[in-house]
């Protein structure tokens, strides 16, 4: 019998044996209605006998307020959302929030349950997040609430609001970001608090590049991708992103006035893998597979990468690290451990004075640890030999109570779900006083001995094979301290060596395994290339521009989109091609046309680095009124008539070409819009367009008080970005939507930036 006839004979057996009454698709008798499937999938059933006995065992909840603690976990989380105060008008974004939106919102009921107007959270600075009761399902499916929802999205796109969970956000803020910080997120995506720790760089939007940058790195090659779409959006200089397993992270060395130095970093954000039962609000899989094995099974990893931060960070340096878990195995367990094998080099910040307003539990002192069966253990003695590689010695409390105290454990920070409405979870933040001890030792000579002794030193967990060949095999042996020796040797005495290149430092001594999309180069543009003349002279760069900072992503042809990077990441890059996979850097500033050579410049403005390089253009500027604003982001290609004479006046004896479009506010006129705009353009032969993406379009419509809905509003009909304009060269438009780099395509970019890892990971 053929597979085909096979086939229909065991679907016609299926169909006599479904039950009667059951529709097609309905499985066990289920029927599909309007709302969706009844009966298809069972209740998850949100109870787990051995998560209550085990917490309650731990007392991890105050007394009397268990019962309140499990029903929190049992409601839906809140939506939360954060304004961006990257962009200078973030105050004019929570204006048009507060006085238009959440009034709509007022005295509205949607299915018989009444709508909470957002409340601002009380902990986080200058009103900048809200959380609401709206679910995500009410806000897409509710018609009364169109409005908000295309506004939520919109402005996410443009990277002015942010979806994210409220106790994600403590991380970044207790870091006490600076401008000038050098900073490493070393489990970053998908990029929520990557995106925060961004726009405390860019405090001051008149400094286009800060001294500091952010280098995200997370080992998942396909959520890198997802990293740099979140990091796009804010459109900085400063971000790097790289692929790389964080308890390896390789030791970067920087060029300090002619000498090869390693780079140490003022800041580092730590948020583990971990086991995720804070999340158990949003992810309901967490009710019907939690146990403690997972925990068991973590804490190796997140020990080694906490070590490996703590190695990074400079002296005086602060990092964070943090978990979604409550349990102590995952959190204080590892805490202590750091802090014993530091012998001093670290200490836990006292944040109980920071984010005044958010309730927080102190960390505990005393634990147990329980194997997944139930048996709990409270000294690694009582341990049988037979599970002494489930359970390690750093997952208990030390035993002296003297080094305990001195340990301060209780200045960690643990968010209970009931306190006020939000997710687990747990955070801890240490400050380096000196060099770990193990970076204070004479160099050895490097031998496989030498180097066993030393792993065996950092990690007691790990076995005694020294570096594993393999950088898969990290998770299962620490090798942290072998390479971090071995790396601050090579770049002590980089001068000494003579390598081929002169610039790049020595390659890695295991074997970088690249995986994923093979990446195009980072190819910096050389001082006096003939590319730039004629873009400088066009735009009257000012003297200050720092042209060595631009770059392209190919070796070969033409050379389609420049980007820039901040002096600093050139630095990084240029000293560490070699040791360093990485997936993206630089915003894009200027795109080629393809008929671009009929024209003085072949290469026009990209609006997504424009912020970036207006303070450097000194020609082709033309000064718009809000009018003019609202005409150009609503008409295909408005003719000059229709702008006001103050504009014709400037644009009618500029040449055809790329231009930039200045909004500056009145002071005198309260009503209009109080920030500052630029925008990118085009001056064709009797017209101006702009090159500016939908979303952001609507953004600047909507801080203007012109309500778009998508392009269904008449009489205000979006122009298109693919449309051809008048005076424009063949192709030019078509490249801001087709000329993207290959990065963005790679990875699946039309990901909720509020998006889960997948189930496979430990989430984050």
């Amino acid at each position: 019998m053929g597979r085909r006839a096979r086939g229909r004979r065991l679907l016609q057996q299926q169909q006599q044996q479904r039950p009667e009454g059951a529709e097609d698709g309905a499985e066990g008798g289920g029927k599909r209605s309007e709302s969706g499937w009844e009966g298809g999938y069972p209740e998850i059933v949100k109870e787990n006998k051995l998560f209550e006995h085990y917490y309650q065992e731990l007392k991890i909840v105050p007394e009397g307020e268990w019962d309140r603690f499990m029903d929190a976990l049992r409601e839906p989380l809140p939506a939360t959302l954060r304004i961006t105060g990257y962009k200078s008008h973030a105050k004019e974004i929570l204006h048009c929030l507060k006085n238009k939106y959440f009034k709509e919102l007022e005295n509205l009921e949607v299915d018989g349950q009444k709508v909470e107007v957002p409340q601002p959270l009380s902990w986080y600075p200058e009103e900048l997040a809200w959380h609401t009761n709206l679910s995500r399902k009410i806000l897409r499916k509710s018609p009364q609430l169109e409005r908000f929802h295309q506004f939520l999205v919109s402005e996410t796109e443009s990277g002015n609001i942010s979806r994210q969970e409220a106790v994600s956000m403590i991380p970044p803020l207790l870091l006490d970001v600076q401008p000038h910080h050098k900073i490493l997120d070393m489990c970053a995506a998908p990029g929520s608090k990557t995106a925060q720790l961004i726009e405390m760089l860019h405090a001051d939007m008149s400094v286009p590049f800060p001294e500091g940058f952010v280098i995200a790195n997370d080992v998942d090659n396909k959520r890198c991708y997802l990293l740099v779409h979140q990091a796009k959006r804010l459109s900085s200089p400063c971000i790097m992103v790289v692929n790389h397993d964080a308890s390896s992270i390789p030791r970067l060395t920087v060029d300090v006035d002619g000498k090869k130095e390693v780079l140490f970093y003022d800041r580092i954000l730590c948020d583990v893998p971990c086991s995720g039962d804070g999340t158990m609000r949003k992810n309901m899989d967490v009710w019907k597979k939690w146990s403690t094995s997972n925990s068991l099974q973590l804490h190796g990893l997140q020990l080694r990468i906490a070590t490996r931060g703590a190695e990074q960070l400079a002296e005086g340096g602060r990092m964070v690290y943090s978990t979604c878990s409550l349990n102590p195995v995952e959190d204080e367990a590892v805490i202590a451990s750091l802090l014993e094998k530091s012998e001093g080099a670290l200490e836990l910040a006292d944040a109980s004075a920071e984010l005044p307003g958010l309730k927080r539990m102190p960390g505990l002192t005393q634990w147990k640890v329980m194997t997944r069966e139930g048996q709990w253990f409270a000294d690694w003695d009582e341990v049988p030999r037979s599970r002494h590689t489930q359970i390690r010695p750093t997952m208990f409390p030390p035993k002296d109570p003297e080094k305990l105290q001195l340990m301060h454990l209780e200045r960690c920070l643990r968010i209970l779900p009931h306190h006020q409405n939000t997710g687990g979870f747990f955070v801890a933040v240490l400050v380096k006083k000196t060099s770990m001890p193990w970076n204070k030792r004479q160099p050895k000579v490097q031998g496989k001995s030498a180097a066993s002794r030393e792993t065996m030193e950092l990690s007691p967990a790990a076995p005694a094979e020294g570096i594993p060949s393999e950088p898969s095999e990290l998770d299962s042996q620490a090798a942290t301290g072998t390479g971090d020796t071995e790396i601050t040797q090579t770049a002590e005495h980089s001068e000494n060596d003579n390598k081929k290149d002169g610039v790049c430092g020595p390659p890695p001594s295991k074997k970088m395994k690249l995986c994923g999309f093979k990446e195009d180069p980072f190819v910096f543009i050389p001082e006096g290339d003939p590319l730039f003349l004629p873009i400088e002279k066009f735009y009257a760069l000012d003297p200050s521009f720092p042209r060595t900072n631009l770059l392209t992503r190919t070796t070969e042809g033409k050379k389609r989109q420049l980007y820039m990077v901040s002096k600093e990441l050139r630095n990084v890059l240029l000293n560490n091609s070699e040791r360093m996979k990485v997936i993206n850097t630089g915003v894009k500033v200027w795109c080629r046309n393809s008929s671009g050579e009929e024209f003085e410049c072949a290469f026009r403005l990209a609006q997504e680095g424009i912020y970036t390089l207006y303070p450097f253009i000194n020609s082709r500027i033309i000064t718009v009124s809000m009018e003019d604003v609202k005409i150009l982001l609503t008409q295909e290609n408005p003719f000059f008539r229709k702008l006001s004479v103050e504009t014709y006046s400037q644009a009618k004896d500029m040449a055809k070409g790329s231009v930039v479009l200045k909004y500056e506010p009145d002071s005198t006129n309260p009503e209009a819009l109080q920030c500052p705009i630029v925008l990118c353009g085009w001056r064709g032969k009797a017209s101006i367009r702009t090159f500016v993406p939908k979303n952001e379009r609507l953004h600047y419509l909507r801080m203007m008080g012109l309500e778009v809905l998508g392009e269904k509003k008449e009489g205000a009909s979006l122009p298109s970005e693919g449309a051809a304009s008048s005076g424009l060269p063949e192709g030019g438009v078509e490249e801001e939507l087709a000329e993207e780099p290959r990065l963005e395509e790679a990875g699946d970019l039309g990901t909720a930036p509020d998006c889960e890892p997948a189930p496979a990971e430990p989430p984050r």
